[in-house]
């Protein structure tokens, strides 16, 4: 599996615009991509503008394939003016937990 972490610095003024848009992109994640095994959005105790997603995917096709989703074409065009700054990325793979954990764990992410 391999997972990334993004950080994203939004522009006050839109701080729960983005919460909300950042909701619909991952509730359609983890919900409608089979590849998708995790999608949590952190939100800063230090800068209350500042938020990181958490995302967790089956391989670099599954990742591809949520670029290509229709929830997150929808939540880039609705949130990208609300950047303050540059998104950073890291792409790491997975130690813990194993693959078959993760595949475990996926019908119970849906359970809001």
């Amino acid at each position: 599996m391999i997972s990334i972490f993004v950080t994203i610095q939004v522009k006050g003024e839109f701080r729960e615009q983005f919460k909300e848009a950042s909701l619909g992109d991952a509730q359609g994640s983890v919900r409608d991509e089979p590849g998708c095994f995790r999608f949590d959005i952190l939100q800063s105790n230090e800068d209350p503008n500042r938020f990181h997603l958490y995302e967790v995917y089956q391989d670099d096709a599954a990742l591809e394939a949520h670029r290509n989703a229709p929830h997150y074409k929808k939540w880039i065009e609705t949130v990208e003016d609300w950047f303050d700054g540059d998104r950073t990325r890291v792409e790491m793979t997975t130690v813990f937990p194993s693959d078959d954990g993760w595949r475990s764990q996926k019908p119970h992410l849906v359970n809001w």
